[in-house]
């Protein structure tokens, strides 16, 4: 039964119990990520009654043009999102690196799950096993949808030849395995492995290669920030480590301005309390590039505790549980660090970039 904004059943008790109905796209590796999410919910609060609400979006829809091309920057969100605005939905579950770094009013990213290996992966065609991209012949084409993985590798890779590939993980892997297409093709190691498919990977690709998208790697939860009880619900299952780098990143991504459209990378670590961060903006062709490193401390200094609880948005993510000033460090982090890439120039590579993508 539908109660205004919630949805209840009875129990065998004939007691209303909440449904928790969770939104997800419908492709395999969406439906596999929000199942592993819902799984952790109902381990949290067995009482909960769960439904998944499969969906198709923009980006699924639309396999025929490049992702940089269609000029959207809520691809794959933005039907998602529809249904969160209008009750259909209490939670969504996302890839981070779709969720534009900023959202539209009255949403919030209420968890952001321990991340999976954020790397690159190198999956070869059947004739090609065995081999690197170092080892693959003179004008082998590689395919990928990423202007980010592009600009690096050809830069790293000048013997090779790169161009488009779509479609979702199945896709693209039949694409390559039933076609002389493509040599091989690059995918995120994380989608790889949460399919089951790491057998398939013939070489990970390191941060001298290629460094990663924003928030790569990360599973985000997306709800409505005014439902205090799921935002606190889901609050559990934010992973400190993975919050903090994410902010750092996104906050890199939104002072610079960028989006699918231009190629901005990332590499981001924790060690001894200190956050790193190496940040990085290429032409399209990786001619051009400017990279740089900063780092700040993370740790919880002295009466960190009562800023806690703000529910204080940063670059979307709202993490109650985890040190105010430390978050606020990792967004300062990720501005500070654009900040100096833009004073060298980084704007003028971007608004090229940006021109030549839109007149390919």
């Amino acid at each position: 039964m539908e109660n205004g904004l919630y949805k209840y059943i009875r129990d065998g008790n004939s007691k209303a119990v909440r449904v928790i109905r969770i939104g997800t796209r419908k492709s395999q590796l969406a439906c596999i990520q929000t199942d592993s999410v819902a799984e952790k919910l109902k381990e949290l609060y067995p009482d909960i009654e769960l439904e998944i609400i499969g969906m198709t979006t923009t980006g699924d829809r639309i396999l025929d043009t490049a992702l940089s091309k269609i000029g959207e920057k809520s691809l794959f969100t933005k039907e998602l999102e529809n249904a969160l605005e209008r009750n259909e939905v209490d939670l969504v579950v996302h890839s981070l690196k779709d969720l534009p770094t900023t959202l539209p009013p009255g949403f919030t990213i209420g968890a952001v799950l321990k991340r999976e290996s954020p790397v690159d992966a190198v999956v070869l065609h059947p004739k090609h096993v065995n081999k690197t991209l170092d080892m693959l012949p003179e004008n082998s084409v590689i395919g990928t949808s990423s202007l980010r993985r592009a600009a690096q590798l050809k830069r790293r890779f000048s013997h090779l030849v790169f161009k488009d590939i779509r479609g979702n993980l199945n896709t693209r892997l039949k694409k390559l395995d039933e076609k002389d297409d493509y040599a091989a093709i690059i995918l995120a190691a994380a989608g790889l492995k949460r399919m089951g498919w790491e057998s398939r990977i013939g070489q990970c690709l390191t941060p001298e290669d290629c460094m990663y998208a924003v928030g790569q790697g990360a599973l985000a939860v997306e709800v409505r920030a005014r439902d205090t009880d799921i935002l606190e619900m889901v609050s559990v299952l934010h992973d400190p480590g993975t919050v903090l780098r994410c902010i750092a990143e996104r906050a890199f991504l939104k002072q610079l301005e960028g989006g699918c459209s231009v190629p901005v990378a990332v590499h981001t670590e924790i060690r001894d309390s200190q956050l790193y961060m190496t940040g990085a903006v290429f032409s399209l062709d990786g001619s051009d590039s400017l990279k740089d490193t900063m780092q700040t401390s993370v740790a919880n200094s002295e009466g960190d505790q009562e800023q806690v609880d703000e529910l204080v948005p940063r670059v979307g993510i709202t993490a109650t549980k985890i040190s105010g000033s430390a978050q606020t460090r990792a967004e300062q982090l990720g501005v500070d660090l654009a900040n100096l890439l833009l004073s060298k120039g980084a704007k003028e590579i971007l608004t090229v970039a940006r021109q030549l993508n839109d007149a390919r």
